[in-house]
């Protein structure tokens, strides 16, 4: 298994394990390599840190967080907290609403649900604007 850094056209950074090299040539050239924040299928690999493994006896730094993250985390909570108090659940019909709000075929709400990569790039096609609820970690973490 290899891990690569990939970027998508708008710059969208993301990592993706693959087989080998070839299999990830093999995704790209199929269009099978997509952007997990977009949707795009223009997909390249990124500049990344080369690994390179450490004898065991070897100390490791442990990096701190950024001192703003738990007050980003805190907002990002807020905001999906207010989301989903406020907006309408409509589930895997997240597309089909979005795209009909959009189209002025239904009344214009919040709206929140689950949608494919496939609905997403059509989405995106269509000029539906949406975005997507962070995933935030645990509390305990």
């Amino acid at each position: 298994m290899i891990q690569f850094s990939l970027a998508c056209a708008r710059e969208h950074r993301f990592d993706a394990w693959f087989r080998n090299a070839q299999a990830f040539d093999d995704q790209q050239a199929n269009g099978d390599v997509i952007c997990p924040v977009c949707g795009s299928a223009e997909v390249e690999k990124a500049l990344m840190a080369p690994a390179v493994a450490r004898p065991a006896t070897d100390k490791v730094a442990v990096t701190k967080a950024h001192p703003k993250q738990a007050e980003i985390i805190a907002m990002l909570r807020e905001i999906r907290r207010k989301v989903t108090k406020e907006a309408d659940y409509v589930g895997d019909r997240f597309a089909e609403e979005a795209r009909k709000i959009h189209f002025d075929e239904a009344d214009p709400r919040g709206i929140y649900g689950e949608a494919t990569r496939d609905e997403v790039a059509e989405l995106i096609e269509d000029g539906v604007d949406f975005l997507p609820l962070p995933d935030l970690p645990e509390e305990a973490n």
